[in-house]
């Protein structure tokens, strides 16, 4: 997985109930745009993150049309 400063986290709950939690990448601390993150949640608060397989990444729209 690679992501860069500015794409957001989804992170789907794991059980029925548990909502999905939302971020923004404010820093990369792997080589090359792996991870770790640092993460800042849309409830205010900041984290180290590292993604497992109930999390996707949104691209930046800038990044998007880059690919394209």
């Amino acid at each position: 997985m690679y992501a860069s400063v500015g794409d957001r986290f989804v992170v789907h709950g794991r059980t029925v109930g548990c909502p999905e939690r939302h971020g923004v990448i404010v820093d990369v601390r792997g080589v090359a745009g792996s991870p770790p993150y640092v993460v800042r949640w849309d409830d205010g608060h900041e984290g180290l993150f590292f993604p497992g397989a109930d999390s996707t990444i949104e691209l930046r729209p800038a990044r998007e049309h880059a690919r394209a």
